[in-house]
């Protein structure tokens, strides 16, 4: 088990021709807290100003969460219809793998 996010969804067509849709679902994980400081010079040195310029202006925000996909649906209209789940951008689901099947549950 474990939670997605839709991230993106598009239009598309099949090899047929049909109208279809690209589901994009992404897996969020924090970032570790923990510095890795790099071993050569010049990488010390570019870590040092990164950090410099992130206290120094804020558009540079340091992100706490990375989004990894997870699973990609390529989906005819018959088949997202069939689904019976009305995906939108930014809803959480819950996957479950079990028995050769996946089950999604919306959280939010």
């Amino acid at each position: 088990m474990f939670k997605v996010r839709v991230n993106k969804i598009e239009s598309n067509h099949d090899l047929d021709g049909n109208l279809g849709k690209r589901i994009e679902l992404v897996e969020e994980r924090g970032i570790s807290p923990y510095v890795v400081r790099p071993k050569s010079e010049e990488g010390k040195m570019a870590q040092d100003i990164m950090q410099a310029l992130q206290q120094q202006m804020p558009f540079l925000p340091q992100k706490s969460q990375i989004a990894i996909p997870k699973i990609v649906l390529f989906l005819t209209e018959y088949e997202y219809d069939s689904l019976n789940i009305n995906f939108d951008v930014n809803q959480i689901f819950e996957v479950v793998l079990e028995n050769q099947a996946i089950k999604f549950k919306k959280m939010s």
